[in-house]
């Protein structure tokens, strides 16, 4: 049960491994694209090349739905990133229960966007936990822990894929020792539960009035989506990677370009952008993002605040 490209190594690994793989639940096929034509997940795809049925049900909350999993007589469900809540019934339906690949050494970031968050908070090392799910958000007793140091230069997409591997490769071994009943189930401890709020687009709105190490966190882990950016006279401007000058606090306001290789005041120290894109334009680097787009010492970038006063 799952449905973007972090499920799909697990579901792979399954296969490989000779597990039985009945069924696969994903989420159905939603509008993208230009053309807003239906496309199905990631994991979808990966299990029709397969030969492996797939249902996509909008909820799993019916008496229908649930009698159809009942009835696929499950030794185990394994769950990466589905996107339904599981009622209780389906959690109970498989005789070894339903278990989770879930991206952070738990109980740190449960909820949605774990991978995101580690980065943004500046976490040295995250992980992959598999957990026997129950009814709560990412509660459940914990089967394995793997840990991952997380690289200084680290963007989410880096991150997300190299979680993906480890999570298929912890998945193998947790469920042979789940089925010979060897498996040891370790509450979670109360202290250190943090959660990882769902992204907002607005979250990627860079705010140079904060530190530019926060800045710099910021920018890798909203890459790719959704992305780190300012503005300038109505542009948007995308910035994909940038250092962080240790120049420490600064007379000019936050948000104001210092050189000719826009260097950028912030709250404290300041940040360089080092690849860039603006809309209609693929990505860049900076100095030739510049000479298309002249941004001269002393511009303020950032959008204009409330009750700031017109040029």
């Amino acid at each position: 049960m799952g449905s973007p490209d972090f499920a799909v190594p697990s579901l792979r690994a399954l296969i490989a491994a000779g597990h039985d793989v009945v069924c696969v639940y994903a989420q159905p096929p939603r509008p993208a694209g230009r053309g807003q034509k239906e496309r199905p997940t990631p994991v979808h795809v990966a299990a029709e090349e397969a030969g492996i049925e797939v249902r996509t049900p909008k909820s799993l909350k019916g008496e229908a739905e649930l009698a159809a999993f009942r009835a696929l007589d499950l030794d185990c469900a394994v769950v990466a990133a589905y996107g339904l809540i599981l009622p209780q019934p389906i959690l109970e339906a498989p005789r070894l229960g339903c278990v989770n690949v879930h991206a952070s050494l738990l109980p740190r970031w449960r909820g949605a966007a774990p991978i995101h968050r580690a980065i943004l908070a500046g976490d040295s090392e995250t992980g992959v936990t598999i957990m026997q799910m129950d009814k709560g958000l990412d509660t459940g007793a914990m089967l394995s822990r793997h840990a991952l140091p997380i690289a200084p230069d680290e963007t989410a997409q880096g991150l997300h894929d190299r979680l993906a591997e480890l999570g298929a490769e912890a998945l193998l071994p947790t469920l042979a020792k789940l089925a010979a009943g060897t498996a040891i189930a370790t509450v979670q401890p109360e202290d250190g539960v943090t959660y990882a709020a769902k992204l907002d687009r607005e979250e990627g709105v860079l705010d140079f009035s904060h530190p530019a190490v926060e800045l710099e966190r910021q920018i890798r882990a909203f890459t790719p989506w959704p992305g780190a950016f300012t503005e300038h006279d109505g542009t948007r401007i995308k910035v994909l990677a940038a250092d962080v000058l240790a120049l420490g606090s600064l007379a000019n306001a936050p948000g104001t370009v210092l050189d000719l290789e826009l260097t950028i005041a912030c709250g404290t120290d300041a940040l360089r952008p080092t690849r860039v894109q603006r809309p209609g334009k693929g990505p860049m680097d900076t100095g030739d993002f510049l000479r298309g787009f002249p941004l001269p010492p002393g511009t303020i970038l950032g959008r204009p605040r409330p009750g700031d006063a017109a040029d």
